[in-house]
Order: C-alpha cells, then structure tokens, then sequence
C-alpha cells in the first residue's frame, strides 16, 4: 500500500483512539487513573499524569510518526528538552556545540552543565573538517542547529552525523525551523530530532511545549523516559491537545510560510536599504547547495542586515504595520524581532540584524508592508 503524504498523516496521526468516537479528540485532565483490582495497571492503561496520559501518547505517537521515529517524547518546553538530552550526559563528556544558535543553548551549557564536569566547543558546523579537528576522545554529542538562530547557517546532517557515529558519538539536531514537513533528521541519519513544539507545531502561539524524537535506540529510549516522569518537565493534557491540534495544519501552514518567505526574501535582497538578506532558498547563501539536498524547501524564517545600523533597524520594526515586533516564531501571525537586544551584550549578533517569522498572510501584503516602511 502506497504511503500517504505528510498532509495526510498530520491528520491521521492525530486521532485519539480512545474518544469514544468524537471528531475532536478530548482532553484527558485526570492527574491519576483507575487501576485492576490486584493493583496492576491495566493494559495500554495509565498510572499518573506525570508518567503517561491519553493527550500525550497520542501527541507522542504523532510526533514519532512524522519525523519518522520509534520514539517520541513530549516535554513541557523546548528547554526542557533540550536539558533533558544533556542529563544524558557524564561529567567528563565533551559536546560539539554550532557557533550560532538558539542563545539559551549557550546560558543551559555555560551555567549549568559545566559546573557539572562537561566541556563544550563552538564551532562553525558549516564546514566538516572544523568539526572533525574538534572531536576529541570524550566527544560524546554533537548538536546542530540547521538552519541556525538568527544567521540561518545550514549544517549538512548526513555528513555530521557520519563523523558522530566515527567516534562513537551521538548527533542530535535541532529541527524546530524547518519542521518535519521540509526537513526530516532522523532519516538522513541523526539520532535525535528535537522540537520546541511552542513554535510550528503548535503553530498559533498559544502553548509552550517541547519534544524529542529518536531513531531506534532501546537503551536512550529508557534514559529519556525516565528523565522526563521523573525529572517532571511534562506539557499539560491542555497543551499536549493544543499541539496535536496545531499538527493537524502544520504541513498547510509551513508550505503557506514558505512560499510567502521566499517571495520576501526575493524583494528584500534587491532593496537598495538591505545591506544582506539570509535564507536558504536564494542563490546567494552560502549554503544553498546543502538546502537544495537535505531540504524539500526553504523554510518561512529568514534574517535581514539594515544599512544605517541598530538604529535603523529599530526604527523600521516600528513603521511595519502586518509584522508584530515580538519574540518567538512559527506562528499564524508574521513577526520580527532585533535578536541582539534579547541576547543581550555578550551576544554576536549583529546590531542590525532582523529576524523575520512569516506568517500565513497574503505575501502581497508582506510585501507592500515593507515597501512602505523602507520608503
């Protein structure tokens, strides 16, 4: 039988067994459930609410099925699934880290994981031999970003992964921006697939949640589940049905983002007021190659330089009138953000950098937003 399509499955893969047949899968809030009479868990049953609900398995095995997984696993936070990767870890480990990246990456890695004996090198994961001259015997986790937050670096997974698994190493990539609709890791070879669900997943900004997907590795599986029923960082029933909802229109909404982001990033890499745009889908990135074969397509993200600098740039997140001056991404909603003044000082952002969500408005209108606000 031929395999359904991605838009097919966001469906499919997001039904609750369980509903005693409702259309729209319930929402499970019980913190415990009943069990047999001997004190057992009944079979396919639940225990307690941090361990396991309906919402969340369902929410898991959707999540599994799209990035082409065994396992998944749902966290209440982006972070926090992050975190629970690195609790994987031993004192003495060393991890390949990108040099452009989410900032809270850095603060998790820097405040706390080195305190525990774990060492960490950034390197420009672009190009393969920089990685390869950084592995060191202890090297136990290299971690990607591809495309990287806020300068859309690719970083070619298959060949990273490949020098991963040389030395004995996992490979783990962050595939919040792309999404499992342009972009699948797990199948070019990655171990871990990471989300923060708050963005595409959820897909209207209005849950928090984060998760893990894995390829078939028993004895992870067990490390990160337990990790999370006993560390605790688990999404709600709410949240897990928020995310779950958002998944059924995911692939509709990223492929409506795209092709809005590309048409911007044509206009604005002509404008005579943009010093550089980045994204992968225009010629001019350095990495185009690579997006053209781990990529089905561009992605809705894309970061723009102001000539005038910080000043400028700030002034125009002001004259936009369809773009929110907000954090966050991945929306329904078109947003911009000047990333250094959220990093902070010690970040090496540039000062007139913008980083653009697109949204699932008319591209048209995108278009005449900027126009107008360039002048």
């Amino acid at each position: 039988m031929k395999k359904n399509h991605i838009d097919t499955i966001a469906i499919t893969s997001t039904v609750l067994h369980e509903n005693n047949g409702s259309v729209t899968p319930p929402i499970y809030l019980s913190t415990t459930f009943e069990r047999n009479a001997d004190g057992t868990i009944p079979e396919n049953g639940y225990l307690y609410n941090r361990h396991d609900n309906p919402n969340r398995r369902v929410l898991e095995q959707s999540l599994a099925i799209l990035e082409r997984g065994s396992d998944a696993f749902a966290f209440a936070s982006g972070m926090a699934a992050i975190n629970a990767v690195f609790q994987t870890l031993r004192a003495g480990d060393h991890v390949i880290l990108p040099d452009d990246a989410y900032y809270s990456i850095f603060l998790l890695t820097e405040d706390f994981f080195s305190q525990f004996g774990v060492t960490f090198s950034r390197v420009d994961q672009s190009n393969l031999e920089q990685i390869r001259a950084e592995v060191q015997p202890n090297t136990r986790l290299i971690w990607i970003e591809t495309p990287s937050n806020p300068m859309l670096k690719l970083a070619d997974i298959a060949g990273i992964t490949k020098i991963a698994h040389d030395n004995n190493a996992l490979c783990a990539v962050d595939n919040t921006w792309a999404t499992p609709v342009l972009q699948n890791p797990l199948v070019l070879g990655a171990d871990i697939s990471m989300h923060s669900t708050t963005k595409y997943f959820g897909g209207h900004s209005d849950v928090l949640g984060g998760a893990l997907i894995i390829n078939d590795n028993p004895k992870l599986a067990e490390r990160l589940r337990k990790i999370q029923k006993i560390g605790g960082a688990v999404p709600s029933p709410f949240d897990c049905w928020l995310v779950a909802r958002g998944i059924r229109t995911l692939p509709l909404r990223v492929k409506t983002q795209t092709k809005s982001a590309q048409k911007l990033a044509d206009y604005l890499s002509k404008h005579k007021k943009i010093e550089s745009v980045s994204y992968p889908g225009l010629k001019t990135h350095p990495q185009y190659a690579i997006a053209q074969k781990q990529m089905s397509l561009p992605g809705a993200m894309l970061s723009i330089q102001v000539i005038g600098g910080r000043n400028e740039a700030m002034q125009l997140t002001q004259r936009l009138k369809l773009f929110i001056h907000a954090t966050s991404l991945g929306g329904v909603e078109s947003l911009i953000e000047h990333r250094k003044s959220v990093e902070g000082d010690a970040s090496v952002t540039p000062e007139n950098l913008l980083r653009i969500s697109v949204g699932i408005e008319h591209y048209a209108d995108l278009i005449a937003d900027f126009k107008q606000a360039l002048g």
